[in-house]
């Protein structure tokens, strides 16, 4: 079957993906974007080294999200133009140089520096999901998509747990020089073990290509309601995770970076148990899934809001929140990337520049809100996001259903 425009060629096919491909994937993948969020158990300490206020410590994450967005519109689109197992590996080879940066840097300036080149080139895990899109049969593509998926959404959790063990042995700086290695390892492994891609391009100007993405927005009503609902659900991830390092180091807790980072360990096991989320998509239950997903997320703050009293109660609100955000992004991506084939990482690309705006705007708005209120008013606010969610879905959700579910 092919899809055709002015500008590309698609061959649409339904290749055999092997199970240790996709897996490797999902690892790549999650390594990538686990640059990212490196920093946010370190918060308080990097604070400390550089004399940052606590209200203003957010900032850290906010220009790593930011730069992110800047690298979804201008470097995920390539991916429908150029060879996308090259393109990562580039992509990754940066990022290892400013991961190196950030790890030696003498003043905030320049770990500011870093941090906006690693979060403009961690968006190599965009490109894998797209990647992997065109790679899956369609009637296989959701559950493709949702395990990669889950291996970004593990990532970002595990590296919380790496990267408070390794502050603790050998300081915070040695989390970017470990990453820096292990980002180099995996740029060459992506470059030996992956498969070609599948598509076949005719040439795009650049500026076209990136016209395009608006113009994907205008033509495609189910892209932007799942974009808002990525915005929603991914500022609600990130006033959870961005600020809970400050009531568990604080007393009474006091808890070690290594303690701290352990909390993320929870939130795999919802992000595991969300993989079944692409599953229900290639059924058509997508926005059943939603729905329910959303009603979770906001009734996860009700234990959230016990953190300071009971470690098991933020436990318990972990593993929902992030079951919630996993079921809805992969419920999310499964829609999109059914769209237009020959556009999987222009689809891809305007869907998560919504995902990290959303992500700047819980890192900074939450470090904010705990330095006015503390973990009440942090409670409040994710609980009010997560209702404003929930009330968009309803409003919205007939729009687009007539394509996909």
């Amino acid at each position: 079957m092919y899809e055709r425009n002015a500008d590309l060629v698609f061959t649409e096919k339904a290749p055999a993906i092997s199970g240790s491909a996709l897996l490797f994937i999902a690892m790549a993948s999650g390594l990538a974007v686990a640059n990212i969020y490196f920093a946010q158990p370190l918060l308080d300490t990097m604070g400390r080294t550089f004399g940052i206020a606590q209200a203003n410590i957010g900032m850290i994450i906010t220009i790593t999200q930011i730069f992110y967005a800047l690298g979804l519109f201008f470097l995920v689109p390539l991916g429908d133009l150029l060879n996308q197992r090259r393109l990562a590996v580039g992509m990754l080879s940066i990022s290892a140089l400013a991961l190196l940066t950030v790890g030696i840097a003498p003043s905030v300036i320049v770990v500011m520096i870093g941090m906006a080149f690693i979060g403009l080139f961690a968006v190599v895990a965009q490109v894998l999901v797209a990647y992997t899109a065109s790679l899956a049969a369609p009637e296989d593509r959701g559950r493709a998509v949702g395990l990669v998926t889950s291996g970004i959404v593990i990532g970002i959790l595990l590296a919380r747990t790496i990267a408070g063990l390794l502050t603790d042995l050998a300081g915070w700086r040695s989390v970017y020089y470990f990453s820096a290695v292990l980002t180099m390892l995996m740029a060459a492994a992506i470059y030996r073990k992956l498969p070609r891609q599948a598509a076949t391009q005719r040439s795009m100007a650049y500026p076209q290509l990136l016209r395009s993405v608006w113009q994907l927005f205008v033509q495609e009503p189910l892209l932007r309601v799942r974009a808002v609902l990525a915005l929603f659900i991914f500022t609600v991830f990130s006033i959870l995770w961005t600020s809970l390092v400050l009531p568990l180091s604080a007393p009474p807790l006091s808890l070690s970076h290594s303690s701290i980072g352990s909390f993320g360990l929870a939130g795999v096991a919802g992000a595991l148990a969300a993989v079944r989320a692409g599953k229900l998509a290639d059924r058509g239950l997508g926005q059943r899934t939603t729905g329910i997903a959303l009603i979770l997320l906001l009734l996860a703050w009700v234990p959230l809001s016990f953190t300071e009293q009971s470690l098991w109660a933020l436990i318990i609100g972990v593993i929902a929140l992030d079951f919630a955000v996993q079921a809805v992004h992969v419920t999310n991506q499964s829609m999109i990337l059914s769209l237009r084939p020959e556009s999987r990482s222009r689809l891809t690309a305007g869907y998560m520049i919504f995902y990290s705006i959303g992500s700047a705007i819980g890192s900074i708005s939450s470090t904010v809100a705990y330095a006015h209120a503390g973990w009440r008013g942090v409670s409040l606010l994710g609980a009010s996001v997560s209702a404003a969610g929930l009330l968009f879905w309803a409003v919205t959700r007939h729009i687009g259903f007539s394509k996909r579910k």
